[in-house]
């Protein structure tokens, strides 16, 4: 074999929560040849994304009301979600999370040891649990922890270019070394792909500017797309980029727009009244996401920024001042109540969220943004993809060999539980390592030659895309531009040459190509989408989209004597090796 050539069993792509407990949990069952390859060890969404306290979503461990894997099933597995990924997050959430909390991410428990939980999007459960604004940094960092502790190998730097398949699966990959300015040749490994959702496909995003996402790679390797149309938006800040959702919003900050002469409005004044905007705003809360259920409720406030925005006006959240029309009178019941027992009864929106979480100003103090004195820059922001690329229940893909796992994988539909993400980041690839571990894999040898690559200004075309993809790919959509734009994308992805080491803009251009790739299928989702009414799960590849039944979740074995006949003997075969 080729010095150049290097050869594992497994490897995974991506280091944040999903990438990272993948690696974990191949070190653990024993795996001895497999490697994580990373762009960057700091960079991604785990690692530098949040809100105001971000959410972990699992089975209730506290309290006295009832709750069952079933349960959390029938709330995951909506019309187009599978059912068998559904029972997989749903009856791995607890393990995932306890392990999580073993490892030392602070998660809140009670002086009985319950884990208390509290109310999260789309669910009137409190099965909802947060280590603070910053939990998937603490997730990530405790992996990252374990996974040096275990003795994980660790390219570093290291960029995927491309997914080597045929018609029998994954035969290699191929990346960049960033550092040396190389490739690197990975032959007939079990790849798991955790390289986040496509950050990079809209300008007005929350995604941290280090997360770009590689779903490009899986779609031009042949796997299929599920539920690409599905995008979660919000509003968050600009500058320093967060999700504005929680408590600050229930803060009940003043909405202002300025435009180019610097005259300021109170907006929402304009289409609410003083009650709907204190109550609306407390709302948006608990329901941070754009949802067209609630336009004329709380997403009300979504549309109406957007509207200032697509105006050329700026739009700011104030702290420091009450929206005019304060009046605690005008509080429903639960905004009264839920302000009440945080103490919150303030004269401020700044004090009020002193009152509720000190560490919602302390994070953007750190940024060098203070809320006492200066308002926060605001827009709607692509912030997750509910879809991604289609897995089964061992979240393997289309292409045998190759997994996705966290935000790359498409086991959401349009509506999930906030915090689901981060629990299917633990399930998904804790199943994905255990499935390879089953497997034995003989590939053929991958052909290596160099990425094609897009011509024309990199920088350029990327922002280009991202503009358009935020003004009519977001939550207000125009079949006609998402027309001309796939079109575009695939013009400039025939437009291509191969790629050269010695090519300044070489990063730049491999960002465009995925961005392009992905681009494609997604537009060609939401067309689907925007023009049928059929129900199900819509998947897309390369002769376009469809909807497909939901996978039901497979009649399970319950009886006790059965379940340990069998796990029994699975570990004894482990044993004797």
């Amino acid at each position: 074999m080729s010095k150049n050539v290097l050869k594992f069993d497994a490897l995974v792509i991506g280091s944040g929560c999903a990438g990272l407990n993948a690696a974990c949990r191949l070190a653990q069952a024993g795996c001895e040849s497999f490697a994580l390859i990373t762009e960057d060890l700091t960079a991604g969404t785990s690692l530098n994304a949040g809100s105001d306290k971000q959410t972990y979503y699992r089975l209730s461990l506290a309290g006295d009301e009832p709750d069952s894997v079933g349960e959390v099933m029938r709330l995951l597995a909506r019309e187009d979600v599978h059912q068998d990924t559904a029972l997989c997050e749903a009856a791995g959430s607890a393990a995932g999370f306890l392990r999580l909390a073993e490892l030392g991410v602070p998660f809140p428990m009670n002086e009985y040891g319950e884990y208390v939980g509290y109310r999260t999007d789309h669910d009137a459960r409190l099965r909802a649990s947060s280590a603070g604004p910053l939990t998937s940094r603490y997730m990530a960092q405790a992996l990252l922890k374990e996974a040096k502790r275990l003795g994980v190998k660790i390219y570093d730097h290291a960029l995927l270019t491309r997914i080597c398949a045929d018609g029998a699966g994954v035969q290699g990959a191929l990346c960049l070394d960033l550092e040396s300015r190389r490739w690197l040749r990975f032959q007939d490994p079990a790849i798991i792909l955790c390289t986040g959702g496509p950050a990079h496909l809209y300008s007005d995003r929350v995604f941290p500017d280090s997360q770009h996402g590689m779903s490009g790679a899986a779609f031009e390797a042949g796997a299929k797309g599920a539920n690409l149309q599905c995008w979660q938006y919000g509003i968050a800040s600009v500058g320093f980029k967060w999700n504005l959702s929680g408590s600050y919003q229930q803060a009940i900050p003043r909405y202002v727009s300025v435009d180019e002469t610097g005259c300021q409005r109170e907006f929402l004044r304009e289409s609410l009244s003083d009650r709907e905007i204190l109550n609306l705003t407390f709302l948006k809360g608990y329901e941070w996401p754009y949802d067209p259920r609630k336009a004329e409720g709380s997403s009300k406030i979504d549309l109406m920024v957007l509207g200032e925005r697509q105006k050329g006006r700026r739009v700011f959240l104030d702290y420091r001042q009450n929206p005019s029309g304060y009046d605690v009178s005008l509080f429903d019941k639960e905004t009264q109540s839920y302000l009440a027992n945080c103490g919150a009864l303030k004269e401020t929106p700044i004090e009020r969220l002193r009152a509720i979480n000190p560490p919602a100003i302390e994070l953007f103090a750190s940024h060098r943004i203070d809320l006492f004195s200066e308002p926060l820059e605001i827009s709607v922001c692509a912030q997750h993809h509910n879809g991604g690329i289609a897995v089964d229940a061992w979240w393997q893909s289309d292409v045998s060999g190759l997994y996705a796992c966290g935000e790359a994988a498409g086991t959401f539909g349009a509506y999930r539980p906030g915090g689901s993400a981060l629990n299917s980041t633990q399930v998904g690839s804790t199943r994905a390592a255990r499935h390879i571990m089953r497997q034995e894999r003989a590939c053929a040898a991958p052909d290596f030659a160099p990425p094609l690559l897009p011509r024309g200004d990199a920088s350029d075309l990327t922002a280009y895309f991202q503009t358009q993809m935020s003004r009519f790919g977001g939550i207000q959509r125009d079949a006609g531009a998402l027309k001309r734009l796939k079109e575009e994308a695939l013009s400039a992805l025939e437009n291509a040459e191969e790629a050269r080491l010695d090519d300044p803009k070489l990063l730049e251009r491999i960002l465009l190509k995925d961005i392009l790739l992905t681009l494609v299928y997604v537009t060609d989702a939401m067309l689907y989408a925007l023009s049928h009414a059929d129900a199900g799960v819509l998947e897309t590849d390369k002769t376009g989209s469809r909807r497909v039944p939901p996978r039901p979740a497979a009649k399970r074995d319950l009886w006790f004597e059965r379940v340990w006949k069998a796990a029994s003997q699975s570990e004894k075969n482990k044993l004797d090796g």
